[in-house]
């Protein structure tokens, strides 16, 4: 029975993380398929920490749900390899790691929709896609507006026609993310675009799928913040140097 690895990066969720994780786990997949959920601790506040351990207690293999701790916290990037390069201990080839955040704001019932490309071996990589249907609660023009400069700019630098590069479901093949993890190093938010650099520098075949997104306010504990997009750019120049590298380094 194949697995689908749900990399869950957690920062001070205490009031979402149990419906979060409950969510993953009884996300409906089909053909079999089945979800375990891995959880990385980012130096959370006490209240997330107890959070984390009343879902992997003494009963923590029977409940299938696996924690991973930050001591400190490192940031969100940090958090998502640290859950990659564990599922890469346990996973085999023909199952599946994805990214989840533990606020609520997607929708489990997406994973089946975004796995179905990647089960058929029609991708490497499968991307959410927010905008492909009408998004619930986005009221904000500069939020969209936003992502889109950030998407784009991450076109223009990776070569992909890529319609949501900021959303935080991504979904990858085991044997793709073999390929990639060893380049990515970004620590906070910038793990988003370096993936997507990382992917177009591997040529990894990259398809998109819909997803529902319910975004929080920052008043409700969301943790982006103008640095992050800013840094975005920064990530793509860099990662345009290292595929600039490596393809002379092939010639």
């Amino acid at each position: 029975m194949p697995t689908l690895f749900v990399v869950m990066p957690v920062y001070n969720e205490p009031a979402t993380l149990a419906e979060s994780v409950s969510r993953v786990r009884t996300a409906r997949l089909g053909e079999g398929w089945h979800t375990q959920p891995i959880l990385i601790d980012d130096g959370s506040d006490e209240a997330t920490l107890r959070a984390v351990r009343a879902l992997v207690d003494d009963r923590g293999a029977e409940r299938g749900t696996i924690a991973l701790f930050h001591p400190k916290n490192r940031g969100k990037g940090a958090a998502i390899r640290t859950g990659f390069a564990h599922a890469l201990t346990i996973a085999a080839d023909d199952d599946a790691i994805m990214i989840q955040d533990a606020d609520l704001e997607y929708d489990s019932a997406d994973f089946a929709g975004m796995l179905a490309p990647l089960a058929v071996g029609h991708a490497d990589l499968v991307l959410g896609n927010r905008w492909a249907v009408q998004p619930r609660g986005i009221k904000r023009l500069a939020h969209r507006m936003l992502n889109g400069l950030l998407t784009l700019s991450s076109n223009l630098a990776t070569g992909l026609k890529v319609s949501d590069m900021e959303c935080c479901l991504k979904l990858f093949s085991v044997p793709a993310m073999r390929r990639i993890i060893g380049e990515l190093d970004e620590e906070r938010f910038g793990i988003e675009p370096q993936i997507i650099a990382v992917a177009s520098r591997h040529r990894l075949r990259v398809c998109e799928a819909p997803v529902s997104y319910s975004p929080r306010s920052f008043d409700e504990g969301k943790k982006i913040r103008m640095k992050d997009g800013l840094r975005v750019f920064v990530v793509l120049w860099r990662e345009r140097r290292r595929t600039a590298r490596a393809l002379h380094s092939r010639a």
